[in-house]
């Protein structure tokens, strides 16, 4: 059976999510930063058509096909650098709230690094794209094959 799709059935819910993302579009975070945030909470839920979208729009900010593979493990590679590290932690630690919530170490790390602006603005693109990754995955939304 065909899912409803939330942004065509519920247009006023859909423009305050585009409202946050809005936000998030013309906020300080660096573009680069803003895709790293997508991807990770994207794989981490699973999202294959947001998966899809912000690789490809990485891709055209100059993101290298190596840091996009190795992104699930970023732990463990010299390819991020600490400002990086720090947006990542965070992004995990709120996509997986329910896991133990955000570290008090991890949090106070990302303001020392980015200072609390960023890490606010930081902190509404992952509540961003976590809502975006809910739609899609709950509406089946699939990404279409590229040639």
């Amino acid at each position: 059976m065909k899912r409803t799709n939330i942004l065509t059935t519920q247009p006023d819910a859909y423009k305050a999510i585009m409202a946050l993302e809005n936000f998030v579009i013309s906020s300080e975070i660096e573009p680069l930063h803003k895709e790293l945030i997508k991807l990770r909470a994207s794989q981490i839920n699973g999202c294959a058509y947001c998966l899809d979208m912000h690789s490809r729009d990485a891709r055209k900010l100059g993101e290298t096909e190596q840091r996009i593979y190795t992104l699930s493990a970023w732990r463990d590679t010299p390819f991020f650098d600490e400002k990086e590290h720090a947006i990542l932690a965070l992004t995990e630690q709120v996509t997986l709230i329910s896991k133990g919530g955000v570290a008090d170490d991890i949090y106070n790390k990302a303001v020392e690094l980015l200072g609390a602006k960023y890490v606010g603005q930081v902190i509404i693109a992952i509540i961003t794209i976590n809502a975006w990754n809910r739609i899609a995955i709950s509406s089946h939304f699939q990404p279409a094959l590229q040639k």
